[in-house]
């Protein structure tokens, strides 16, 4: 499959801040920018209404083995013990809200989003926190295994 790494900035989600209808004045609010959303208020909101999140490996994993020093603190902060999947934007006509994936190199993810220039059963967008990370993901022609 080919994933791409998104994220929730302007660029990747297509918003702009401030509405014309407000001159622009209302810089601190954010709204859809194209398509047939164009000058609503955009939320940040996943398609299936989640907030999109990367996914965390939790305490017991090969992350902890890898990375030592970070065990301590996800000692001390308990929400830290428990592993959690990341978002993964498809085409829900192949695979519906739920579907659990994993990409290597991402983790585990759960289909919570749709995108627009998502189509097809052989393209996925993976969400990451920051433009940067989205960026250095790039596109990429990987195995995905289906859970």
């Amino acid at each position: 499959m080919e994933i791409t790494g998104y994220c929730g900035c302007g660029k990747c989600c297509g918003w702009e801040r401030g509405s014309w209808k407000y001159l622009k004045l209302n810089f601190w609010n954010r709204y859809v920018s194209a398509g047939k959303r164009k000058g609503r208020p955009y939320t940040g909101r996943t398609a299936s209404g989640t907030k999109p999140h990367e996914p965390t490996p939790g305490l017991f994993s090969i992350n902890s083995l890898i990375h030592p020093w970070i065990i301590p603190i996800r000692i001390i902060f308990p929400w830290l013990w428990l592993s959690e999947d990341g978002t993964i934007a498809a085409d829900t006509r192949y695979y519906p809200f739920g579907t659990r994936l994993y990409i290597p190199g991402y983790g585990y993810g759960v289909v919570e989003d749709r995108g627009g220039a998502i189509k097809g059963k052989y393209r996925l967008d993976a969400f990451f926190n920051s433009h940067q990370k989205a960026l250095n993901w790039g596109r990429k022609r990987i195995d995905v295994q289906i859970r």
